[in-house]
């Protein structure tokens, strides 16, 4: 072997190397963000280059890209310099085979794989190389940009000023589903963190207990009735109504009207039911669950009415409600059960109409869309845009839903079927 194909030799192993080492550390170094920003507040200085790389991640990305490109475009040429020379022109088809071998080793499988090991060691390890191939190529990335946008502008096409980042909620999300399927996290707890991440998208109205399955009390009800619905309730808090249900003129707190009938000796004609009253809070249906929870903790209570944007009474929200919405049913000696979900021995799932979308995902581990509709039901006439009839099928979403029962107006029981039959595998069910 002559003396120029020994360097030949050397330079790919050197451009190879340096393309093994960009993308990994360029893999690990996104992959370890959080641990980098702790390790760099505790003083390290790699963590420090880490988090500065991080700042600016379309630069480094796009700097990475364009010396990788490079490292193996400099493989390319010597090899197909070494091959035309030891094979002829039979050589290019080696070369084209060795390089798309090449690539996908150095510049994605081992890459990834080593990053996945040990991303904390990896980033800190590989920082400084990174950081001084964005020094180099991260002045021509700007450049690049505006040639892409003049291409844009003579395609007729408006480029938008800046790219979007991905979503830190999106990333956190994946990382968790990624090591639940691993099996490193467990459903309870990937459904508890999902949740906490879907609070800034909900609103009350996602949550609320609707006006149809309110109980309430009439204000105008002899005090013996108004004690009798009172200890039957389920609930420590219950409006209170006058002339309409939906004319709410106060919440009658249990714990209040036990110790009035204490201080009265148990004679419930001597209790004034108007004077234990509390005045209702009246929130919109529109307000975001997360400006909710701080109102709940602010006013320090826990239950307040819904109303619409005409000031109708659209249903009540708790504490409890929101809570739910993070870790799932919280459920106590005195709820009440609903059977709203019973897995079919076809696999098939019979599923009452008022079971809210989120429950039924949450219980069945499925993945129906709740950003037009809040209940299955409501769901079905979102997507068959009518009141469906008994017996009706309908197929959307990866889903079959047929209509068994209906109560006027109202879609009373579904039986919704996957298409896949891998997507039965139920995780609780009331």
């Amino acid at each position: 072997m002559t003396t120029p194909e020994i360097v030949s030799l050397a330079v790919i192993a050197v451009c190879l190397t340096t393309t093994l080492v960009l993308s990994a550390g360029e893999a690990a170094i996104v992959a370890t963000r959080t641990r980098a920003a702790s390790l760099a507040a505790e003083g390290d200085p790699r963590a420090a280059l880490v988090n500065a790389l991080l700042q600016s991640r379309e630069r480094l990305t796009q700097s990475i890209f364009i010396a990788r490109n490079l490292s193996m475009g400099a493989v390319a040429a010597l090899l197909a310099a070494l091959f035309l020379r030891w094979f002829g022109v039979v050589g290019i088809v080696y070369v084209a085979i060795a390089v798309t071998v090449l690539a996908l080793l150095f510049s994605r499988i081992l890459p990834k794989t080593i990053a996945s090991y040990r991303p904390d060691s990896v980033a800190l390890l590989t920082a400084k190389p990174v950081s001084i191939a964005v020094s180099l190529f991260g002045r021509v990335t700007p450049a690049l940009e505006q040639a892409v946008r003049a291409l844009f502008r003579f395609a007729g096409v408006k480029p938008r000023q800046k790219t979007l980042q991905a979503n830190g909620h999106e990333e956190l999300r994946g990382a968790v589903d990624l090591l639940h399927r691993e099996g490193s996290v467990v459903k309870s707890d990937r459904d508890m963190f999902g949740g906490l991440l879907d609070l800034q998208e909900l609103e009350v109205s996602d949550v609320m207990v609707h006006r149809t399955s309110m109980v309430a009390i009439h204000a105008d009800d002899p005090p013996e009735k108004i004690v009798a619905d009172v200890l039957a309730a389920p609930y420590t808090r219950l409006p209170l109504w006058r002339k309409t249900p939906e004319n709410i003129v106060g919440v009658l707190h249990a714990k209040n009207l036990l110790r009035a009938l204490a201080a009265v000796e148990g004679d419930v004609t001597r209790i004034d039911i108007g004077s234990l009253a509390l005045q209702p809070w009246f929130v919109p249906e529109s307000r975001r669950l997360p400006d909710q929870l701080r109102a709940f903790l602010r006013r320090k209570t826990h239950f307040a009415l819904v109303v619409d944007e005409y000031g109708e009474v659209m249903g009540l929200v708790t504490l409890e409600d929101i809570l739910e919405e993070i870790v799932g049913d919280i459920a106590d000696e005195h709820d009440v059960t609903v059977s709203g979900v019973r897995l079919q021995t076809d696999g098939s799932v019979s599923v009452d109409g008022g079971v809210p979308i989120r429950d039924l995902n949450r219980a069945m581990d499925w993945n129906l869309p709740d950003d037009e509709a809040t209940t299955v039901a409501g769901l079905v006439i979102h997507e068959a845009r009518a009141i469906p009839e008994t017996g009706q099928t309908f197929t959307f979403h990866g889903y079959r839903f047929q209509v068994l029962r209906k109560n006027r107006n109202r879609v009373t029981t579904l039986r919704v079927t996957p298409l896949h039959r891998k997507d039965v595998h139920p995780q609780r069910i009331n």
